[in-house]
């Protein structure tokens, strides 16, 4: 009985383990994001990452490429984080929107 309550606690252990580090590589890393952060040629690849999760998934390609032509900056994540890269962010739309998505 002893061998098996050690064995789950070591399972059990094990497995937080596991989910802790698997966590914190989806973290952001600030300091790699910013004006000029990337090269022109990366913005395709980072736009696609960004507008996977939207239902107007070409609208946003649009923007994002034309944002990221101008900060060379796509903020991390599918949504939010804009704070992260300022030229992103503080571009804004004649109404005063978000001109990138």
């Amino acid at each position: 009985m002893a061998n098996l309550i050690t064995y789950l606690l070591f399972i059990t252990i094990l497995f937080s383990f596991i989910f802790l580090t698997m966590s914190k590589e989806t973290e952001y890393n600030p300091e790699s994001y910013g004006a000029g952060s990337l090269k022109s040629y990366q913005c395709g690849g980072e736009c696609t990452r960004r507008c996977s999760n939207t239902k107007y998934h070409k609208p946003c390609m649009f923007f994002c490429q034309k944002c990221c032509a101008k900060c060379l900056c796509v903020p991390p994540g599918t949504y939010g984080n804009k704070q992260v890269c300022p030229c992103y962010n503080n571009w804004k739309t004649q109404q005063g929107g978000p001109k990138c998505p």
